[in-house]
C-alpha cells in the first residue's frame, strides 16, 4: 500500500518569554497500514497514539522544539516506543521542557527517512528557531513546514532565538525553490502551496514579518 498523509489537530498552549497563548497544532502522520512516521505529536499524546493505532512508529520527527510542539513528546515516545529526532540547534528549547532527558538522535540537513516505500528528506530552515527543520515528501509533492512557512507568510520571529532575515533566507532558498504545486502542510492552520506563497516574499520583507 502506498504511503499516505494523515492529519490530526490538537489543542493546548504555547509559552515563551513569559507569555502563554492558546494554540491549535497540526500533527502529521506519514505511512501506510503497517508503519508510520509522526511529525510533531503536539499537546495530546494519547489522541495521537490512538490515531496511529497498532501501526509501528518508525520515528518521531520534530520540526522544532517550541513547547507547544514537544511538551507531549515525552509521553508519546513512551506510548509508541519510538525514537525522537531533533536538530541539535534547538537543544536549549528542548532542555527548557525536558532538562533531564534528551532526544534520541539528531537531525541534519539532507537526512532521509524511509517510510512505506517513500522517503522524507530533512531541510534545515532556521529562523523561527535555530534548529527549525522542514520535511520534504517529494514523491507526494508535499513539504511539512512546521512553523517556518504558513499560508500568508513566514513563521513568527519576534521572540527569543528567532531571526527574520534568517527565516526569509530559509524560505527563499529551501522552500520556494520547490515545484509550485508542492503542498505546504504547516504546523498551525491551513495548508497552502509553494506557488501560492512565492509571489509574496517581497511583501513579507517589506512588512518585516
Amino acid at each position: 500500500m502506498a504511503a499516505r498523509v494523515e492529519h490530526l489537530v490538537t489543542s493546548g498552549t504555547f509559552s515563551l518569554d513569559g507569555g502563554t497563548w492558546d494554540v491549535d497544532n497540526n500533527v502529521w502522520i506519514v505511512g501506510d497500514d503497517r508503519e508510520v512516521i509522526v511529525i510533531d505529536p503536539a499537546h495530546d499524546a494519547r489522541a495521537v497514539a490512538d490515531a496511529v493505532g497498532d501501526r509501528r512508529v518508525v520515528a518521531i520527527l520534530l520540526t522544532h522544539a517550541h513547547d507547544d510542539h514537544i511538551r507531549a513528546v515525552g509521553q508519546f515516545r513512551e506510548l509508541v516506543d519510538a525514537p525522537v529526532l531533533l536538530n541539535p540547534a534547538d537543544r536549549m528549547l528542548w532542555d527548557a521542557v525536558y532538562p533531564d532527558t534528551a532526544p534520541d538522535a539528531e537531525v541534519a540537513d539532507g537526512d532521509t527517512f524511509a517510510i512505506a516505500g517513500t522517503t522524507l528528506e530533512a531541510l534545515h530552515t532556521p529562523g523561527h528557531s535555530p534548529g527549525s527543520t522542514c520535511y520534504l515528501l517529494a514523491d507526494e509533492g508535499t513539504v511539512f513546514s512546521g512553523d517556518t512557512l504558513f499560508a500568508g507568510g513566514p513563521g513568527a520571529t519576534g521572540r527569543s532565538y528567532s531571526d527574520f532575515p534568517t527565516i526569509i533566507a530559509s524560505i527563499r532558498d529551501s522552500l520556494l525553490t520547490l515545484p509550485a504545486d508542492t503542498v505546504v502542510r504547516t504546523g498551525h492552520g491551513d495548508s497552502t502551496t509553494v506557488g501560492a506563497e512565492a509571489p509574496h516574499i517581497e511583501e513579507w520583507i517589506a512588512r518585516g514579518h
